[in-house]
């Protein structure tokens, strides 16, 4: 079956999802993220491989951050960035999702960034692109329902990489909310496909997915026998506003079972590295100790997620 994202030669055509991206493309993106990274330690302030080229940012669900670094991204390329905070605009009055696609086409966009809080709606405009002969216009899936965030895996994997060297010896966690998390499952297929010999997940089977085990990972819901001995504990941000209910009793009864203390670290290797894709709920998944301490490097995280994003657009232009 063809891979919607790949064009005939193989190569990246958009970025929709990791799973069933293969391993070698994935390689590529982070070796290409590398001189980025030194760029923006540099501060060379624009490169100009995107000159020219307008990227427009098309975000239905709000997220600063992640449309943030991708404006950063695109703009150290020298690309013309166009920001559509949709939730307030045309579609709210009645325009379909692909109409305001036609009528970008319509400006010359080269590039959509799109967030949306339906499953698949990149894949819809991708299609979509395809099927009026536009292969020419870019799709990069920026957060997809609870379906996928492929440059945010991809950034975790560039981080891992940078401080691990490697992905064939490490044991990695991840941890909380990964019922509703569509980071977790673009971490989870990235992990296996780079060969990570064992994920874990570590939560209360409330916020599990039925079957979770089908992606290759072990399953625990006692957190300090997931975390023993564990190179790299992936946090993941509470989904506060799905809480309410039968899913958890309270913020603090998570935080008691479920939310990495020092104490808890400890039973990980001596330098396991903790990240968390932010924004954090400290108190609730992380205590302050360990997110500001020597393990954390969620900073480091958001600077290499820039460089990542750029990797991403580069390589799509570029074909």
């Amino acid at each position: 079956m063809h891979n919607p994202q790949l064009n005939r030669n193989g190569e990246l055509q958009h970025l929709l999802t990791i799973e069933g991206l293969p391993r070698d493309i994935i390689t590529a993106i982070l070796d290409t993220a590398v001189p980025f990274t030194e760029v923006a330690e540099r501060e060379v302030k624009k490169l100009p491989l995107l000159r020219g080229k307008s990227v427009f940012n098309l975000f239905f669900e709000s997220s600063t951050r992640t449309r943030t670094t991708f404006e950063i991204a695109a703009k150290r390329l020298s690309a013309d960035v166009i920001n559509l905070n949709i939730t307030t605009s045309s579609t709210t009055k009645g325009e379909t999702l692909l109409d305001t696609i036609d009528n970008l086409c319509a400006m010359q966009a080269d590039m959509f960034v799109v967030r949306h809080a339906s499953s698949g709606a990149p894949y819809l405009i991708a299609q979509h692109l395809s099927a009026i002969g536009r292969d020419d216009i870019h799709v990069i899936n920026a957060g997809d329902g609870r379906h996928a965030h492929p440059t945010q895996g991809l950034l975790d994997m560039y981080t891992i990489r940078h401080y691990k060297k490697d992905f064939t010896g490490l044991t990695v966690a991840v941890v909380g909310d990964i019922l509703h998390s569509r980071v977790a499952r673009s971490q989870i297929h990235a992990l296996t496909t780079l060969g990570v010999p064992e994920v874990r997940v570590i939560g209360p089977k409330t916020l599990l997915p039925a079957e979770v085990e089908k992606l290759g990972v072990h399953v625990f819901h006692d957190m300090r026998a997931g975390l023993k001995d564990v190179d790299v504990v992936m946090m993941l941000r509470l989904q506060n506003e799905r809480m309410q209910g039968a899913l958890l009793p309270s913020p603090q009864e998570f935080f008691k079972y479920y939310g990495l203390t020092l104490d808890k670290l400890e039973l990980a290797k001596p330098d396991a590295i903790v990240m968390h894709p932010g924004p954090m709920n400290r108190g609730v998944e992380i205590d302050s100790a360990v997110a500001d301490g020597p393990h954390a490097v969620i900073l480091p995280q958001v600077t290499f997620g820039i460089a990542v994003r750029m990797a991403v657009m580069s390589i799509l232009a570029a074909h």
